[in-house]
Parts: C-alpha cells; structure tokens; sequence
C-alpha cells in the first residue's frame, strides 16, 4: 500500500469490514484539533457552558408535568420507561446536536444548511418552535414571579378565603372550593369559565410579564458571558432549593403513603402504548432537542471539547432533578391526601354526634373523643368496635374515607403544582420564608429555560445575518420586545387556556418531525460513519460504533411511532381542557371549540412550512450529482478526495452562490483533514498488523509502534478489504 493511494473518506476505511474495535484503538489522543474561530464569542469556562446545557434541559416541566405524569401512568413504571429512553433515546440525540453544533459552529439555520441543503429547513422550523414556545413559556415564569412577590405577606393571601366588600362574610365562591384554588383561578388567573370568553390582559399579570422578559433581556444582553454569569444563580440555586424542600416534606405526615405509590410500578402500564407515547412527550419536552438551543449553546465551545460525555452529564442532571422534584411533590401530595382524608373521619363524626343529638342513631354509636386527636389510627377502630346492627345504621349517613382516592383527587391536572405549593406553604411554620423559597425555585427554573430557548432564536439570527454579530444587545432588546407583546394574549382572562392547549397538543408534533429529520439527515444523508469519522478528528479520540446503530435504526424507529402515534391522538381523540366553573366553584373538564383544533393544524402546518419550502428552493436552483457510495446510502456531495486541491469539490452544473461555496470549503477542509489522519491510520494499522502476524524480525519494537522500523516494508501486506484506490 503506497502512500499515494486513498480512499473516498476515512470513514470508508474505519468502517470497513475488518474488527472496528482494533482500527479505532490505532488513533492517537494527541491528534491536533480545531480551534473556534476568534472572532465567535465563546463561554467564559466549561462550567458555565455546562449550567447554560442543564438549564435548558432542567426546566418548569421538571415539576410542572413530570410527578403528574408518573402518578398518572403507572408510577414506577413510567420511570422505568423514561430512563430506557433517556438512555438508548435522549443521549444519542443530545450527543448529535450538540457535537453538530460543535463541530459546524453555527446555530440551527446554519449547522442543517452546512449538513445537507435539502434539508436546510429543519433550521428555520427550530427557530420558529423556539420563537412560540417562548411566548407561553414565558407566561409560566410570569405566574411565579407574581406568587413570588405575593409571598412577601404575613399570612399568606392564600391561606383563607377574602371577605366580601364592605362585610364580615367570606366569599360565598371561596367557600365552596379551598382558599389557594380560589386564589389561582380567582386572583391570579382572572379565569373565565370558558375558553371562548376573552377579555384584555390582566393588569398585575402583564406587569409580571414585562418584568419577566426585562430580567431575560438583561441577563441576555451581553452574549454568552452576561448569560454565564446569570446561569451561576439559575441553575445551581434550583438544586439547592429542590434538595432542601425535599428534606423538609420528607419529614411530613402522610409522606410516606405518596412515596409508596410513586415506587409501585403497576405492569400493564409498561406494555401500555399510550404511557410509552405520554413517556417519550415529556423526555422530548423535558431533554429539550429539536428547539435548536443545544446546537447553539455548543457552537460556543472549541470544537476538541468532549460533547460525548456533556451529553451523559446532561441527561444525568436532567434525570436526578426529575427525580428529586417527583419524591418531593410525591410526598406532598402524600401529606395533603392523608390531612384531606383525617377532615374526611372528622366531618363523618361530626355527623354520627349531630344524629345522635337529633334522636337519628342511638348514643352507642358516639365516636370517641380522642379521635380529634389521631383520627387515622382511631377512625378504623371506632368502626370496627360497633356492633353489627349499630354499624349497619351509621354507614349509610357517612362520607366512604379513602386515602388513595384523595391522593387521586390532589394528583388531578398539570398545574397541580402550583395549587398543592401554595396548600403546603400554608401549613407550614414559616410560611412566608417556604412560600419564597418555592417560587423562587420555579422562577429559577422559569428563567434558566428561558435563556435556552433565547439562545436557539438569537444564536440562528446572528449566524444568518453576521452584521448582527457586533450588535448583540440591540438584537437582544429588538427581540425581547415583540415576544413580550405576543405573549400579553397568554395573560389574558382566557390566556392560561391557550397555553394549556399549545403545551399539551401543539408542540410535541414540530418537534418530533424536527428531530426525526435531524436523525435522518445525520444518520443517512450525511452519513452516520462520516459523522463519526468527523469526531474521531474533531475531539482526537475514539467513539464508540453503538451510535451509529442507535442513529440509524432505534431512534428513527422510536420518533415515527412517537410521531404517529401524537397525529392519532390529536385528530380521533376529543381535545379537552380543565377550566374553572364558577357556578360551582370547581374544575371541570371541557371540550375545546372546534376552531382550537383548526388553529392547532393551522400553528402545525406554519412550522413545518419552511423544511418543504426549502427543499424545493434548494430542488429549483441546484441540480446536484446524487450518487451511491459502497455503504449504499445516498448522498447529496460525494467530492474526489485529492490531496491540497480546490479542485476537489464536487462538480455542480450552474454557478455557485456565496453561500453555496462556504459550504463547499466548509466540506472541502473537512476532506483535506479526513486525509491527514488517513495517513496516519494506515501507517499505524500497517504497523500493528505485521505484529500481529508474526512478521517482526527483531524485539526492538512493542505495541504501541510509532514509528514503525523501517524494515517493516509495506509491499509483504495485501491491501485492506479492497479499500485501496
């Protein structure tokens, strides 16, 4: 094998049909690497470049939606699910946007561009997500700086009911219902009873709103190094604040009794499509990928940094603060059903003393006095203790106490965590310092999401227009302001419904059919093993082959039944929402108009627009090559690898645009280092392979051997699987 001879690409010597193991083992760790372009601003350290991942990918959904989901779909086995596709799902694509980001240095609409042009609109549809998530995620935010600054009261304006204007009576509203419910719907909501009913945006919450988007314009203003400083306190604050209230509800009565049915895992859950397509909504809402952030956030990194292990680190951090969050919520959720249940036996005895006064139920069946004490352990007692006639009269006059059922009752809807914070807080000995504790950690939380999802709409506009570059405060203030202005619609009377229908039936389709076309683009397009090859040059170290596997089978196999499966729930299965009937004063479950559904297709059909739009803008002005290369998969380039030529690229038949040559030298320097390293993989493959077949003629040389003694001559080898040119 003379020096002279090449191969296609380097990937096409990797991946041949010899041991990977042992031709993967041969790449030096010392490989030089590319360095990020002085002129992109990049994080000030890893850490912060770490919080800016975690903050994204920890978000409000952590508490929000996760502990409520996992109660709701078989509690233990949910976690079994999601940690199976955390691992085998979430990893290898937060690995791949993170390392496209990386290595392509450039935000979502750039890095899809550089990797194929037809699919240069996947770029575009992330920006779009990114820009109306944004909008309703930032009215989530809002609501708990609101409860946030409410919190600063003794006693907290949700522990009891308000008295009616000019009068000694309660609320006759919030009587029927709890204080904090009433305080949600009531005052911080303004809710109306129906989706249909608008109304202006409510005043105190528009507030909110607009210090919500100044505190994200301020700690955005400055790049990456205002952000990092920034993700110091919203990102590692969250943890401390999650670690704390844990401890303190642990310590609660009744916790026992959430944690219990959070750790049964109920069987047929597991072979349950619906848990597995509810599962695989929240890790894809949760993780964060398709929106586009990861990819930003990593194009500010040097492209030697090791986004293999970010990736595990990531997820890690992503599981344990779900995880923490759900014990905590779980045990308070256990708490309030065990209080809900012991008012369930008072209310019952105090209805067995008022029949027995009445003449009703003879004076034998008087509950002892002490069960005001301990109603739990002296309840079940009382009752057994009657004698079969008495109790055959008492039963009929007495509410059925059960706990699992209360658990289920305080367990009902996403926003169950806002209702049963403020319940809690309540109760607590120093309320008011829990109650800023709390919403301090969702605020936190709020906030750190936040400035992800304002990287993955910032970063793309930057790499697009590269004048905006130098003005990144003006572009950070001229975005802040209309996303503040489209989000006043989300604090309306009617707002928190929209977000509830966008949350629960819109988002999970754009971005299940983004990163379905982001797997396929890398995987198939792209090449799954050039991608690969890429990495051993761009991080100078081995990666291991079960990637490609996971990228070009298991994961496009999980995101097209997540996707089909999301399409059939939305259009055979009735919509609904949980709204706030003031008639009764409580929640009800109501179906949305027929027009929500209309404007669901319609938000659908407007983010995924520019990936075909694209495809024919790129069909229309470029007729390309297409050709087959020996691993079967289609390409859109396939350039003559030769040694220092510009000649090399790709022939096209019309002339190319600026932005098209940009990605050929992109392309073209690729090449050029892909053949560096060829060079050295064969000297080191030559020299390994002698000494495996015994050909040495002296001891002078062990395993590693670099360099090889010169009378290892490489005529005695026969060329490697017929990958000589």
């Amino acid at each position: 094998m003379s020096e002279g001879q090449k191969f296609d690409t380097v990937s096409s010597y990797i991946w041949s049909d010899e041991d990977n193991d042992e031709i993967l083992e041969t790449i030096d760790n010392d490989e030089p690497k590319e360095e990020a372009p002085t002129d992109r601003p990049s994080w000030a350290n890893k850490i912060e470049y770490l919080l800016a991942q975690v903050g994204f990918s920890v978000g409000l959904s952590t508490i929000w939606r996760f502990p409520y989901l996992c109660f709701h779909n078989g509690g233990g086995s949910f976690l079994i699910i999601y940690m199976l596709m955390l691992f085998l799902v979430g990893v290898p694509l937060l690995f791949l946007e993170m390392a496209a980001g990386q290595r392509m240095r450039q935000g979502s609409i750039g890095v899809w561009k550089v990797i194929s042009p037809w699919i240069g609109g996947v770029g575009y549809t992330s920006f779009m997500v990114c820009c109306i998530v944004g909008l309703y995620y930032s009215v989530l935010m809002a609501w708990s700086l609101f409860y946030l600054g409410q919190s600063f009261q003794s006693p907290l304006p949700w522990s009891k009911c308000p008295l009616l204007r000019n009068s000694s009576d309660f609320d006759p509203e919030c009587e029927r219902t709890t204080p904090t419910t009433y305080f949600w719907y009531r005052n911080i909501l303004k809710a109306t009873d129906q989706v249909e009913m608008g109304g202006l945006p409510v005043m105190h919450l528009s507030v909110s709103l607009f210090m919500t988007w100044l505190i994200i314009c301020l700690s955005m203003i400055k790049g990456p190094k205002s952000t990092g400083k920034m993700l110091y306190v919203s990102v590692l604050l969250p943890y401390f604040i999650i670690f704390c209230l844990l401890i303190r509800s642990l310590m609660l009565e009744g916790a026992h009794f959430g944690l219990k049915n959070l750790l049964a895992a109920k069987v047929r859950s597991l072979y349950s499509v619906e848990v597995w397509r509810r599962t695989g909504n929240q890790l894809f809402l949760s993780m964060g990928p398709g929106f586009g952030s990861f990819t930003a956030i990593s194009s500010y990194r040097p492209r030697s940094n090791n986004c293999v292990m970010d990736a595990f680190v990531v997820a890690f951090l992503n599981l344990t603060a779900s995880l923490t969050a759900t014990v905590f919520v779980f045990a308070i959720m256990g708490h309030l059903a065990t209080e809900n249940n012991e008012k369930c036996y008072l209310r019952n005895a105090e209805t067995v003393l008022y029949l027995i006064a009445a003449g009703v139920l003879p004076a034998e069946a008087r509950p002892p006095d002490s069960m005001y004490h301990d109603p739990s352990s002296i309840y079940s007692g009382w009752l057994k203790s009657l004698p079969k006639q008495i109790k055959d009269t008492v039963l009929p006059h007495m509410t059925n106490c059960n706990i699992a059922h209360e658990l289920t009752e305080v367990m009902e809807g996403p926003g169950v965590a806002i209702v049963a914070f403020t319940n809690i807080t309540s109760e607590f000995s120093g309320s008011t310092f829990w109650a800023i504790i709390i919403f301090l950690l969702l605020a936190s939380l709020g906030l750190s999401t936040m400035m992800g999802i304002m990287q993955g709409i910032v970063t793309p506009l930057q790499d697009t227009f590269s004048s905006l570059r130098k003005y990144t405060n003006l572009l950070t203030v001229g975005v802040c302001v209309p996303m503040f202005l489209g989000s006043l619609i989300f604090v309306t009377p009617s707002g928190s419904y929209y977000v509830n229908l966008l949350d629960d039936y819109w988002v999970s389709l754009p971005i299940f059919f983004i990163v379905i076309l982001e797997n396929i683009a890398m995987a198939w397009i792209y090449g799954a093993r050039r991608f690969l090859a890429d990495l051993i040059i761009m991080l100078g170290r081995p990666i291991s082959p079960i990637y490609r596997w996971l990228w070009c089978f298991l994961s496009p196999f999980v995101l097209l039944v997540l996707f089909v499966s999301t399409l059939l729930h939305l259009f055979l299965k009735t919509i609904t929402y949980l709204a706030w009937d003031s008639s009764i004063s409580n929640e009800v479950i109501r179906i949305y108009p027929s027009w929500a559904k209309v404007l669901l297709i319609i938000l659908i059909t407007i983010t995924i627009l520019p990936i075909p739009a694209y495809f024919l803008y790129t069909l229309i002005g470029v007729d390309f090559t297409v050709s087959m290369i020996h691993s079967g998969a289609t390409v859109i380039f396939k350039p003559e690898a030769k040694e220092n030529s510009l000649k090399s690229y790709p022939r096209l038949q019309r002339r190319l645009s600026m932005e098209e040559l940009k990605i050929a030298a992109l392309d073209l320097e690729r090449q050029n280092q892909e053949y560096q390293v060829l060079l050295d993989v064969k000297a080191r493959l030559e020299c390994e392979i002698n000494t495996y077949r015994g050909l040495l003629e002296s001891e002078d040389c062990k395993l590693p051997c670099n360099p090889c003694p010169a009378h290892w001559s490489s005529s005695r080898l026969p060329p490697l699987s017929g990958k000589v040119n």
